[in-house]
């Protein structure tokens, strides 16, 4: 997945402007390439996990299919712990196509790491940077 730095920014400026909650959203992207930031918000309002709402995240996807991208990108922080799918993250991936992007804010700089999630298997997803 090509991802350019300022959309890169956009994701962690999220994740920090939410803590100390985790924060959530989605990347549009067409052809291996991200071209949108969606911020949704953690209904949750939680350090500890995140939720989508079911509406905000239909809308979301209806705008996304509607302009002829695919919803290539879930991302969402971690504010206490390493930017690694916690057991959580694993067992609410219901979207095996799309890469789960996890911004670490526990530390003083944020630490980006993208994953495909597929059948409860992890792997960590290259994430190129333009």
């Amino acid at each position: 997945m090509r991802l350019a730095r300022a959309l890169r920014d956009q994701i962690i400026a999220h994740a920090l402007d939410d803590a100390p909650d985790e924060c959530c959203g989605l990347v549009a992207c067409r052809d291996g390439e991200a071209v949108e930031v969606i911020r949704m918000e953690n209904t949750a309002h939680s350090p500890l996990r995140y939720e989508m709402d079911n509406m905000e995240l239909y809308r979301a996807m209806m705008r996304i299919e509607g302009a002829g991208l695919e919803p290539g990108i879930i991302y969402h922080s971690h504010t206490r712990s390493a930017p690694y799918p916690s057991q959580t993250d694993i067992n609410l991936a219901f979207y095996p196509d799309s890469l789960y992007l996890i911004v670490g804010t526990a530390t003083p700089e944020p630490v980006v790491r993208a994953y495909t999630i597929r059948d409860g298997s992890v792997q960590e997803a290259p994430l190129t940077l333009v």
